[in-house]
């Protein structure tokens, strides 16, 4: 996943019909929308986006235990424009896994050290309120914010499947978008604490670039040349902090360089996506990670064929690396074997993905994921059920995941205040 069409204007950047001529299927699910669209301007309307999912994840070895997403994520909005430049949505977000009746009361996602005592029957539900103001190139969004695959982040830095299970991200966030430049950044507030809480306050903050150096469009047929900058911090602790955990602060970067060529006249063959990066994870302060730090590489080519067909395969390598919001396969710690580490992990990585929009709002897709994983030596360390550090070989395995996904983002018009014009004329 590269940053959302960069080097175009907002207008353009945020086209549903650019979204459809590319085939990658994370945006097609995950991407939402920012622009301040001023034809609904005076409008009371309601906005429904609703994903139902079944992610099927065949892994073992040592890295991850296998597991599956069975459920529906909605998303329902009243919305309102009173102006050219402002929309307003009010909501709730509802993720509901098959077969499940309650839901603990806490962060989904990573904070994972307090699980809550209190329990949602039903469904997980979280109020959802908006703001977003457009003011030219730059749109700022308050509250929760434009978050998951519109910010771009390249796979090893963020998982596609967290559509399907963090909550909204909520801050805010600044995007900006010029001829040659798009720049995202945010601060997602992902876990607030009172005095005397059993768990820490925390936060991330992310920032991801997208500078184009070379672009070229005749008859139909594009290529293009971006340097993207990427970048997220996750920070725990502070002075209301109870836990004696102490201040820890996490992050990743990543600098590379993306090729894209688009050919809209071939009905079989439609383009090629390439993408290199340098990673390099650090822990600042803390002590959540066994190292302080290590770097990583990756690389990736995708085609596109019949516009929703995407065959792609990478590679990713790393010694003393951990993702904050990436797959387990793109690190050295295992989650299976608690404060496992690897000294190396080589990750290879083949996909087929196929998925097609309707109308615009309408999204079927279906993957089929392999990742060609070859482990260093699993360092395991001591604890009350094994006294003394021991270490497991380095192994390959072929892990795999299937998935079916079906998104629907209808929007509904209930009441019309007058035109823009009118309102201008009071």
């Amino acid at each position: 996943m590269l940053n959302m069409f960069p080097g175009y204007s907002q207008d353009e950047s945020d086209s549903w019909d650019i979204l459809q001529k590319n085939a990658d299927m994370a945006r097609r699910l995950g991407y939402q929308p920012y622009r301040v669209d001023s034809t609904k301007t005076r409008i009371l309307g309601v906005e429904v986006d609703a994903l139902a999912f079944f992610k099927d994840n065949e892994f073992d070895g040592n890295v991850q235990s296998g597991y599956s997403l069975p459920g529906v994520r909605l998303q329902p909005r009243l919305t309102y424009t009173p102006i050219d430049e402002i929309k307003m949505e009010l909501g709730l977000h509802a993720t509901i896994y098959s077969g499940a009746n309650k839901y603990p009361c806490y962060a989904y996602h990573d904070i994972a050290i307090w699980k809550g005592d209190q329990y949602q029957s039903g469904a997980h539900i979280l109020p959802f309120f908006r703001v977003t103001a457009r003011f030219s190139n730059i749109t700022l969004a308050v509250g929760n914010i434009y978050g998951g695959a519109t910010h771009g982040l390249v796979e090893p830095l963020y998982n596609p499947e967290l559509i399907m299970t963090e909550d909204p991200e909520m801050g805010v966030q600044m995007i900006v978008d010029t001829k040659r430049w798009h720049s995202d950044l945010w601060l997602n507030w992902q876990s607030y604490i009172f005095k005397e809480s059993s768990h820490q306050e925390a936060f991330s903050v992310g920032w991801t670039q997208s500078i184009n150096l070379w672009k070229h469009t005749s008859d139909g047929v594009s290529h293009r040349l971006d340097l993207p900058i990427q970048l997220t911090i996750q920070h725990r602790g502070g002075e209301q902090d109870n836990t004696r955990l102490g201040v820890q602060t996490i992050g990743n970067g990543a600098l590379g360089v993306a090729y894209e060529y688009r050919n809209d006249r071939n009905r079989i063959f439609n383009g090629i996506h390439t993408e290199a990066m340098a990673l390099y994870c650090v822990q600042q302060s803390g002590h959540l990670w066994p190292f302080n730090g290590g770097p990583a590489a990756w690389a990736k080519a995708s085609v596109d064929f019949i516009r929703d067909l995407r065959i792609t395969a990478g590679y990713f390598f790393a010694k003393d690396f951990c993702s904050l919001y990436g797959s387990q396969y793109y690190g050295t710690l295992s989650t299976k074997y608690s404060g496992g580490r690897f000294n190396t992990m080589s990750t290879g990585l083949i996909s087929i993905e196929y998925s097609r929009t309707f109308a615009k709002v309408y999204t079927i897709g279906t993957h089929l994921k392999a990742y060609l994983c070859h482990t260093g030596a699993l360092s395991i360390p001591a604890d009350d059920a094994n006294p003394e550090p021991y270490t497991i070989p380095g192994e390959f395995r072929t892990p795999f995941s299937f998935g079916v996904y079906f998104r629907c983002s209808p929007s509904f018009v209930l009441k019309r205040f007058g035109t823009n014009k009118e309102l201008k004329a009071i």
